[in-house]
């Protein structure tokens, strides 16, 4: 049973809580957080994202910093993507996998290049959810007299700025020109006379940038940004947005029992590129034998919604279970993703989906379900 403690805990809240409050938000506890799940509707938020420029609180992200030497040598074995191929200003989308090569969380690695005095430096944007769980693994894993690791999660807010729009909205802000930075770019930038830092990243398959930033320099951008025009948005309108690129989730559609092969994020494993690291054996295994499972996107025949945790059956027989399930608001019918056998997992395979005792047809689609016209090449 809880103790009173655990039972009266309050959620953390970001510092642009009172931003959010102030545009009449409504909030929900996610990952410790007290966060806004909209603001106005799901389906509004999403749309100006898709059209305009929307803007998300993501300051509960975690955000870490690590200096030295030697600093990529050290990451190397914790991911099976190749980190010697970043450029600095460049990033790469990875995981952090166990010995089972299992994934421990899907982060982004932000390379800044060398100081002056030859140290490696890099960011880290991990998920709220998993930011003491990484920030653990980490300092297990690396060399502490090597590497300085500063978390900087608490004090840092982090903004994402995200739709076709997006320059338009933030360039007047910030001193550097923005339209040269390519996709996974990012850059030590000045906004509104402050520091900052501003990749060309987000969650929602469009366009955008995420800005991280001192809380009283965020608070400032988040007003200006509402002046001029740009719609803040939830994390109801972030979850369809990514959806809809088919970008997973950690803890629905990813977690520390499945690989990056099963999740079809094959592009992360560098087996060729790279030597060893953690689960390096299980996923050359996974290669040569083929998966036994695999995550399909699935769009429903009618208007019935599979939410996270619905039975996929195949012949009367149950076969796997929906991770994530929407009703899409930019083609307007439901989609989902799931996990079944790989021999059902071919364009076009016919599936079922058991909804409150009945069943109701579903056909595996190619992902991502939406691809945006103006996404920006890396």
């Amino acid at each position: 049973m809880a103790n009173q403690q655990e039972i009266t805990q309050t959620p953390a809240r970001t510092p642009l809580y009172q931003s959010s409050a102030a545009l009449k938000a409504r909030f929900t506890s996610f990952s410790g957080w007290e966060m806004p799940v909209q603001f106005t509707s799901i389906s509004k938020e999403h749309e100006a994202v898709r059209s305009t420029a929307g803007m998300f609180d993501i300051s509960h992200m975690g955000k870490f910093t690590l200096q030295g030497k030697h600093l990529i040598d050290q990451l190397q074995p914790l991911v099976p993507s190749d980190l010697h191929r970043l450029q600095p200003g460049e990033a790469q989308y990875t995981v952090l996998l166990n010995p089972q090569g299992g994934i421990i969380d899907d982060i982004i690695v932000y390379y800044q290049g060398e100081d002056d005095t030859g140290k490696q430096q890099a960011a880290i944007v991990v998920n709220a959810a998993t930011t003491d769980k990484d920030k653990s693994w980490l300092l297990q894993q690396l060399d502490l007299n090597q590497v300085e690791f500063q978390d900087l999660s608490p004090e840092k807010v982090l903004i994402a700025i995200q739709g076709p729009k997006a320059v338009q909205y933030l360039q007047p802000l910030v001193k550097e020109d923005l339209q040269p930075i390519k996709a996974f770019g990012h850059l030590s930038a000045t906004i509104l006379d402050k520091p900052a830092f501003i990749a060309r990243t987000g969650y929602t398959g469009e366009d955008g940038f995420e800005v991280m930033l001192d809380a009283d320099v965020g608070v400032e951008l988040w007003q200006k940004l509402h002046e001029a025009g740009v719609t803040p948005c939830g994390l109801g309108a972030r979850d369809t947005l990514r959806l809809e690129a088919a970008m997973a989730l950690y803890g629905q559609d990813i977690d520390d029992t499945t690989t990056p092969l099963e999740a079809g994020l094959s592009w992360l494993v560098h087996l060729d590129t790279k030597g060893d690291f953690l689960g390096r054996e299980v996923l050359a295994q996974q290669k040569a034998d083929g998966v036994e499972k695999r995550l399909i996107g699935l769009q429903m025949q009618g208007r019935n919604i599979a939410r996270h945790g619905y039975p996929v059956l195949s012949g009367g027989e149950v076969v796997g279970e929906i991770t994530s399930g929407t009703l899409s608001p930019t083609l307007g019918y439901p989609i989902a993703l799931a996990y079944v056998p790989t021999q059902l997992t071919k364009v076009g395979e016919q599936l079922e989906i058991a909804i409150r005792g009945k069943t109701y047809p579903g056909v595996v689609v190619k992902r991502p379900f939406y691809r945006s016209k103006n996404r920006v090449s890396s």
